[in-house]
């Protein structure tokens, strides 16, 4: 079974902030959520963050784990765990995928991105993101089409994985 979230979806929204996780996102949610149990819903945690943020991070439990105990490890007052606190701890909603596969969204995470009748879930590996249609078009696919327009013809995004590239 795939820990990674992978591939994109769209799925309607309901008046009620309900919507559809794509069925291979809650496998990966199960498989990383220690308390989960055959028959019952996973637990995740969504990272909304601040002003500057147009979608919605979500984080399986083991994931969000592994941010917490970095951040655990910053010293105690320091403002760089202050400010992580602040965003992994107090901008966030943790909550649990329902019986029928669905996350509700509360009033306040659909206003954050202006969501309505569709959302669109792209897969980020150990998180997914949950972002208004028309703005990752606009924003997020726009940004990384200017990305590999000043990339030379012949590049190969693979040489990426051997480390830093100079192009």
């Amino acid at each position: 079974m795939s820990r990674r979230f992978r591939g994109e979806s769209h799925n309607k929204v309901d008046t009620k902030g309900r919507v559809s996780i794509p069925a291979s996102f809650r496998r990966v949610l199960e498989a990383s959520d220690p308390n989960w149990k055959s028959g019952e819903t996973p637990e995740l945690v969504i990272v909304y963050g601040d002003h500057r943020r147009s979608y919605l991070e979500c984080y399986t439990m083991k994931a969000i784990e592994e941010v917490d105990d970095k951040i655990d490890a910053l010293p105690r007052g320091s403002m760089q765990r202050k400010m992580l606190q602040a965003l992994f701890h107090g901008q966030s909603f943790p909550t649990t995928v329902d019986e029928t596969g669905r996350l509700v969204l509360p009033a306040k995470l659909r206003g954050k991105i202006d969501l309505e009748k569709e959302a669109f879930f792209i897969g980020m590996g150990d998180t997914f993101q949950i972002w208004h249609p028309e703005t990752y078009d606009t924003q997020e696919r726009a940004k990384q089409e200017a990305w590999l327009d000043e990339l030379p013809e012949d590049f190969d995004p693979m040489q990426f994985l051997d480390g830093p590239v100079e192009v």
